[in-house]
């Protein structure tokens, strides 16, 4: 069992790796940057790092034309009312997923004074001037309507003019080392606050989706877009449509992951997390194909397993196995693919072959096919699953009354008994 084992994880580690680096381009990505001037950039940077959705934030410096970008140079004196002068500014970059351009630019709005020119409380110059530096023309417009919005508010609660300059970014330099998480780096230190205290008017948020149901058992989560997501669609047409297994699959945006344990990042949908108990067991960004999404559920479902030999290295059951046991004498039923939960095999087609293997006359339509087997020099029919591609055993010419006998593993298969509709 231990060289079963090496060889699963080795099987898994290469198939999961070479999915990822041959199919993260059918993904939708989720991720923008944008370029933010607030006064001075360490507190900006600490504010933008707290947000949920914000992937990373760096300090730097924009905006300016003929000046060195550095520390050194921008805060010099003859600098310091020079209008081509760089602006202390911070890259923010995030996942629309979680955080909105708008929710983004609500706290860049809410979080300094942006009717103060080229300063913010006792910090004077150039370099502390209110900008936004947009990268897409569907963030201008985001931005052109909460400056709209927001300054109606401010004059409502007496302030002046915004005066943020609004810019497409041209040019982001990072500043020093010493600069970047300088609040974390010096707990001592100041984040100051030149905020208005005017806020946004916001709708009530949606009540957060109840994920109690996904912090027990095994689930398969699918990150999904709120926007349109081509390579979601695509999941769902090849997959999702046809998968009726035990393994409950739910979709959920990428915003609405809290109380789980999620370490791989939700910025490109589709994400496919396959997780235990609330916590991720492994996962992948990007489209997965049927025979990669079941190559990946055969491991997360099956493990270490007999079944698992069986399905994906073409193993064959022990004659009179445990399942084969179970499963010759069911009630009237049908026997579905163990992954997919796709019927499979009738009961009302089964027989006693007198093998030790489940056998049946003929499969429900549609649901199998075939493909010659050479191996072992013998020359054989293999049955595959059309769902999940799974191996499930062979057909031969010996069956009663001269039909076929499919000569089925019972380990790749589950029981359901007939109700109703079936």
């Amino acid at each position: 069992m231990k060289k079963i084992n090496f060889s699963i994880y080795i099987f898994l580690a290469f198939s999961l790796s070479s999915i990822a680096k041959t199919n993260l381009d059918e993904a939708t990505i989720h991720l923008e940057k944008i370029v933010l001037g607030s006064g001075c950039f360490w507190g900006a940077e600490k504010g933008y790092e707290e947000l949920s959705g914000v992937i990373n934030a760096v300090s730097g410096y924009a905006d300016g034309d003929g000046i060195r970008p550095t520390y050194r140079e921008i805060t010099k004196l003859k600098n310091k009312f020079n209008t081509n002068n760089h602006a202390e500014v911070v890259e923010v970059t995030y996942n629309k997923n979680i955080i909105s351009t708008q929710q983004l630019l609500m706290h860049f709005f809410e979080s300094h004074d942006p009717t103060q020119l080229n300063r913010q409380g006792n910090d004077i110059g150039t370099q502390y001037r209110s900008t936004i530096l947009y990268s897409n023309d569907e963030q201008k417009q985001v931005i052109d309507s909460l400056i709209k919005n927001f300054q109606r508010l401010l004059s409502d609660a007496g302030f002046g003019s915004i005066t943020t300059a609004v810019k497409p970014l041209e040019k982001f330099y990072e500043a020093e080392n010493y600069h970047q998480d300088y609040i974390a780096k010096n707990p001592n230190g100041y984040c100051p606050d030149h905020s208005t205290g005017v806020k946004f008017v916001t709708e009530s948020t949606t009540s957060k989706v109840d994920n109690s149901e996904l912090l027990i058992g095994k689930k398969i989560i699918v990150i999904e877009s709120d926007d349109y997501c081509p390579y979601c669609e695509k999941f769902q047409a090849d997959v999702a449509k046809t998968y009726y297994g035990d393994i409950p699959l739910v979709f959920r945006p990428a915003s609405q992951m809290h109380g789980l344990e999620v370490n791989s990042p939700t910025w490109a949908t589709p994400t496919i997390l396959f997780v235990e108990n609330g916590k991720e067991v492994f996962a992948h960004q990007g489209y997965l194909n049927p025979k990669e999404f079941y190559q990946a559920l055969g491991f997360f479902k099956l493990g270490d397993s007999e079944a698992y030999r069986v399905a994906f290295e073409k193993g064959t059951d022990a004659r009179f196995c445990r399942e084969y046991e179970i499963f010759k004498n069911t009630p009237d039923g049908i026997f579905v693919d163990k992954l997919s939960g796709a019927p499979l095999f009738d009961t009302r087609d089964r027989f006693n072959s007198g093998t030790g293997w489940l056998s049946f006359t003929k499969p429900i339509e549609g649901s199998v096919y075939s493909k010659p087997d050479n191996s072992y020099g013998m020359r054989r029919t293999e049955i595959r699953s059309v769902t999940s591609d799974i191996h499930l055993g062979h057909v031969f010419s010996d069956g009663p009354n001269g039909m076929p006998r499919y000569c089925i593993n019972a380990t790749v298969l589950e029981f359901k008994k007939r109700s109703a509709d079936i």
